[in-house]
């Protein structure tokens, strides 16, 4: 599954993917591949997406359009 928000959300922070992958300890190769949904990406990581960018898992799934928790 592809979610777009999780390119955006990192292109918004200026950071790169290698960036990303730090914070989810993992090769950069395989958070590119989360970005363009050739891999899932974990609920893990998910959370932790969402933790580190301070909004929702429901923002980055695309279930919401409000990226404030509430």
């Amino acid at each position: 599954m592809y979610f777009q928000r999780i390119e955006d959300l990192r292109i918004d922070h200026d950071k790169t993917q290698q960036d990303i992958a730090d914070v989810l300890r993992c090769k950069r190769e395989v958070y590119r591949r989360y970005e363009k949904g050739i891999r899932e990406i974990p609920v893990w990581a998910l959370i932790k997406l969402a933790q580190y960018y301070q909004t929702t898992t429901d923002y980055i799934l695309g279930l919401s359009d409000k990226s404030e928790p509430r």
